[in-house]
């Protein structure tokens, strides 16, 4: 069996996964679409119909199972759906990374659909005990409180408008709210388009540093000098930082989307009207998580791609 995961090229989180599958399951892969048995769809966003009709004769006879990261109910336009019904002629499994998600799938095709979150690297996510030291590398001191999102907020060459499924006006109001009891409050950012929430901050006189695109290990290092990290979405398919929070031991909130109720304490998850009430629980979101560590989180994939080669 030889399985090959196609490319975003976004230097986003599922170039990501493909790296670490590849490193860790060179056995069952390939980096040659022909050489493969089975085709993994795991950008699903950038194959649209006009690029099928270029590739369908490579994954001509090849099975193929497409992830589906999360759908916007409420805004699945005609091109979408259209983009869609082509997609699911070629596919022959789906795979989901969140309950929610499964859900929402389910109503647009008959396909069977496997739901198995992401796995998460604990060579790369991790607890340092040293927190005044990071906190002095990157300008901060020990008596700030810091809230993290390392998240884009805006959407394609739009660097104005907010990306309202990602909840960057939630998190706004939530730094806003953490002020009254947080004098010494500064917002830690990373990441491509964020330029909604650095206006916002900017507006609000609200203290805060920016960290474009950084390498994982400085990423976890961010991570450690936290406070807290808010995850203000309104629709998800993970997010990935929920699980890089877990195994870090950093005490992270969430709304009620994703993985968020796989992972999290039902305490640290609220609802966008009522952020106070959340409490972190790093205990609860540490054990969960290491279920999903590499190379045990990857066991569930390889069950399912074994099910579709011999089926």
């Amino acid at each position: 069996m030889r399985i090959y995961i196609s490319k975003a090229n976004e230097s986003w989180i599922v170039d990501r996964f493909r790296e670490e599958w590849y490193e860790q399951n060179p056995q069952y892969s390939t980096k040659n679409i022909f050489f493969a048995d089975l085709i993994w769809i795991i950008s699903p966003w950038t194959i649209r119909k006009s690029m099928f009709n270029l590739i369908k004769n490579k994954i001509k006879n090849k099975k193929v199972i497409c992830t589906i990261h999360h759908i916007d109910e409420e805004n699945f336009k005609e091109l979408d759906k259209d983009n869609f019904e082509y997609l699911d002629e070629f596919v022959d499994i789906y795979h989901t990374i969140s309950k929610k998600s499964h859900d929402s799938l389910k109503k647009l095709t008959n396909k069977k659909i496997y739901n198995i979150p992401f796995w998460v690297d604990p060579k790369k996510w991790f607890y340092i005990d040293k927190k005044e030291d990071l906190r002095k590398k990157y300008g901060f001191s020990s008596n700030d409180y810091l809230i993290g999102s390392f998240q884009r907020d805006t959407e394609g060459k739009d660097l104005i408008s907010p990306k309202l499924i990602k909840g960057p006006d939630v998190f706004i109001e939530i730094v806003k709210n953490k002020l009254t009891s947080q004098k010494n409050l500064k917002v830690v950012l990373t990441g491509k388009r964020r330029q909604f929430i650095i206006n916002e901050l900017k507006k609000s006189n609200i203290e805060f540093k920016y960290f474009e695109m950084i390498d994982f290990a400085s990423l976890n290092e961010l991570y450690n000098i936290l406070d807290l990290y808010v995850v203000s979405s309104r629709i998800e398919g993970g997010p990935q930082a929920i699980l890089e929070c877990a195994s870090a031991r950093v005490p992270i909130i969430s709304t009620d989307v994703g993985i968020a109720s796989e992972i999290l304490s039902s305490k640290s998850i609220y609802n966008i009207k009522e952020e106070d009430n959340a409490v972190a629980d790093i205990e609860t979101q540490f054990r969960n998580v290491q279920k999903y560590y590499i190379p045990k989180g990857m066991e569930e994939f390889l069950k399912m791609f074994n099910g579709l080669y011999e089926s």
